[in-house]
C-alpha cells in the first residue's frame, strides 16, 4: 500500500494551519501593539482638556485646600488614569458620604474618551507644582513605626510601586492622604465590587486603630522627599 504523507494530502495540510495560525497570531499582536501605542497620552492635547481641572486644582496641580482638591502634580500618570476611569465608572464618588468624590465625578465624565483621559494624564505630568507645607498635627516619629505596614508596597520613601498597584504618596496634602485612610477605614472608598486595588488598601487603612494614628502616619508621609 503506497504511503502517503498527511502534510500533503490532507485537505488542510498542517503546513497551510500552522501559517493560518501564526498569520492570526501575528495580527492580534499587531492589534496589541496598536492599542497600547494609542493608549499613549498627548500632552499638547492633555493642556487642553485639563482647562476643566485647572479651577480647583490649580494651574500647576498643587492643589487647593479650600476647595479640597488634591495635588495632581508629581503623581504617576497611571494612577490618575486609573482614578479618572474609576470615577467615570461610579467606582469611585457614588457613595454618598463621599462629598468631594461626588464632586469630581462629573467633572471626570466630561473627559469623553479614554484617550483624553491617557491625555490629561501626560500633560499633568508636566505640571511642577509646589510640594505643599505640612498641616495635620501628628507625631512623626509614631507616624514612621505605622508606616511600616504601609512601606512594602508604597516604598520607603513613599515613591509609590506601579507592579504592585500602589500610588506615589510623597508630595502629597497630609490632609488628602487624612481623608483618604479615613474614607477606606469607613468603606467610602474600597468597597465597591470593581475596585479591586482599593479592596486592598481598606484592610491596611483599618489597620490604623485611630484618628490620631492616620494623623501620626499622614505627619510622617509629609516629611518623605519627593
Amino acid at each position: 500500500m503506497e504511503h502517503r504523507d498527511p502534510d500533503v494530502f490532507s485537505p488542510c495540510p498542517r503546513r497551510i494551519m500552522k501559517k493560518t495560525v501564526c498569520g492570526i497570531l501575528l495580527a492580534l499582536l499587531g492589534i496589541a501593539v496598536a492599542l497600547t501605542a494609542h493608549a499613549k497620552g498627548d500632552a499638547k492635547r492633555g493642556q487642553s482638556a485639563y482647562a476643566v481641572c485647572l479651577a480647583c486644582h490649580g494651574a500647576n496641580g498643587e492643589g487647593n485646600p479650600a476647595l479640597n482638591a488634591p495635588r495632581l502634580s508629581g503623581q504617576e500618570d497611571w494612577y490618575l488614569v486609573r482614578q479618572l476611569q474609576n470615577f467615570k465608572a461610579g467606582i469611585r464618588g457614588t457613595d454618598p458620604k463621599d462629598a468631594f468624590g461626588m464632586q469630581m465625578r462629573p467633572m471626570a465624565m466630561t473627559l469623553a474618551t479614554d484617550q483624553v483621559v491617557e491625555d490629561v494624564a501626560a500633560y499633568i505630568g508636566t505640571l511642577k507644582g509646589k510640594v505643599p507645607a505640612p498641616t495635620v498635627k501628628g507625631d512623626a516619629k509614631a507616624g514612621k513605626a505605622a508606616y511600616a505596614v504601609c512601606q512594602a508596597c508604597h516604598g520607603i520613601n513613599g515613591e509609590g510601586n506601579k507592579a504592585l498597584n500602589a500610588p506615589k504618596l510623597a508630595g502629597q496634602q497630609d490632609w488628602y492622604v487624612v481623608r483618604q485612610l479615613q474614607n477606606f477605614k469607613q468603606g467610602i472608598r474600597g468597597a465597591h465590587p470593581k475596585d479591586v486595588f482599593g479592596q486592598q488598601m481598606r484592610p491596611m487603612a483599618m489597620m490604623l486603630a485611630n484618628d490620631a494614628a492616620v494623623n501620626n502616619v499622614a505627619a510622617y508621609i509629609a516629611t518623605l522627599k519627593e
